[in-house]
């Protein structure tokens, strides 16, 4: 039996913890402690042909749809980027970014790539505030954008 890594045991999932994001002409990849929705599906379009013997329709798949991005990272002294870039929406006017997420290996190595096409700001939630609280300051950031792609190293 030769050894190619497959045996059972030997392979792992990936943890979900190590991964770096990036927000478009921002070089350095930003700090975030979770990036949720990042799904896409396809809408069924149900059709039957008028002279089908058959009594239910035939599924297909029809336009792509996905759904915004939410990330979340803690509150730092003096960093409105998000504010800044949700504040250049003007009557139909918006920088729209790139953004890339990549899951990281142990080594730091990228692993997986979402890339999101066309991103936009269309909402930021600040934190909330609690005089008996010792948790850190976290905000929101959601994304809505024009597609997903999938990329595996």
């Amino acid at each position: 039996m030769a050894d190619d890594g497959s045996a059972q045991g030997s392979v792992w999932p990936l943890p979900k913890f190590y991964f770096t994001v990036k927000l478009g002409s921002q070089n350095n990849a930003v700090s975030f402690q979770e990036v949720s929705g990042l799904d896409t599906e396809a809408q069924i379009i149900e059709y039957r042909s008028g002279n089908s013997k058959q009594f239910s329709t035939v599924k297909m798949p029809g336009t792509v749809k996905t759904g915004n991005v939410t990330l979340k990272k803690g509150v730092f002294v003096k960093d409105n980027n998000f504010f800044t870039w949700f504040d250049a929406i003007k009557m139909n006017t918006i920088k729209r970014e790139t953004v890339t997420i990549q899951l990281l290996d142990e080594t730091g190595a990228p692993v997986m790539t979402w890339t999101l096409s066309n991103a936009w700001p269309v909402k930021i939630s600040g934190t909330d505030l609690k005089s008996d609280a010792n948790e850190v300051a976290v905000e929101t950031l959601e994304l809505a954008h024009e597609g997903i792609t999938i990329a595996n190293s």
